[in-house]
This record gives structure tokens, C-alpha cells and sequence, in this order.
């Protein structure tokens, strides 16, 4: 058999798995950001397969300002010794903002 004839499906099950990976999870636009933008990072305690960025930077870096998991939320806070906080999603903070860290309790 043609080397082609057996390149073909290889390229097309590629293709179709990149596809799955890019509607089910945020792996390809984390690794797209995080190689576009140097300053970009996924928290230590979230993965590149779960952390989605939820607003991101309009300034001239792309780079996130607040994100999620399954398990938190996240806001990048621009101090070296402590790059984000995070907060449970169900932290039963009174009027809590994910958008708003100045809403964030701290238990």
C-alpha cells in the first residue's frame, strides 16, 4: 500500500482529535495564550485542561485577570509574592462577585 494512502487517515484521526480537544476542553486557547503572551500562567492548583480565563487583559498584553475551574476562581493580582488569589466556588461569600475580587471573603 501507498505510503499516502496510509498518511491520509493518520492526518484526518490528527485533525479530528485536535478538534475534540478544542470544543471540550481549553487546552488550545490556554496553550495559545500562554504562548502568545509570556506573562501568562495557569495557577498551581487548576491545569491547562481545566483553567478557562474569564476576562482577559483589553490592554496591549493579553494576559488573564480573572478565570475558573471546576473547583475555584482565580484573580491575577499583579504582586510578585502572590501572582492570584483564589476562592472556592462555594465559598458562600454575601454578595460575592466572581468578577470582583474586592466581593471575595476571606474565610
Amino acid at each position: 500500500m501507498p505510503r499516502s494512502r496510509l498518511l491520509y487517515p493518520l492526518i484526518l484521526a490528527g485533525a479530528a482529535t485536535l478538534l475534540l480537544l478544542g470544543a471540550l476542553t481549553p487546552v488550545l486557547s490556554n496553550g495559545l495564550l500562554m504562548l502568545l503572551e509570556r506573562s501568562n500562567f495557569i495557577p498551581a492548583e487548576s491545569s491547562i485542561w481545566t483553567f478557562e480565563p474569564t476576562v482577559i487583559n483589553q490592554g496591549s498584553s493579553s494576559y488573564w485577570l480573572y478565570g475558573e475551574d471546576r473547583q475555584h476562581y482565580f484573580y491575577f493580582s499583579y504582586t510578585p509574592d502572590a501572582p492570584y488569589r483564589l476562592i472556592a466556588k462555594n465559598n458562600g461569600c454575601v454578595a460575592f462577585d466572581k468578577h470582583d475580587v474586592t466581593t471575595w471573603c476571606i474565610r
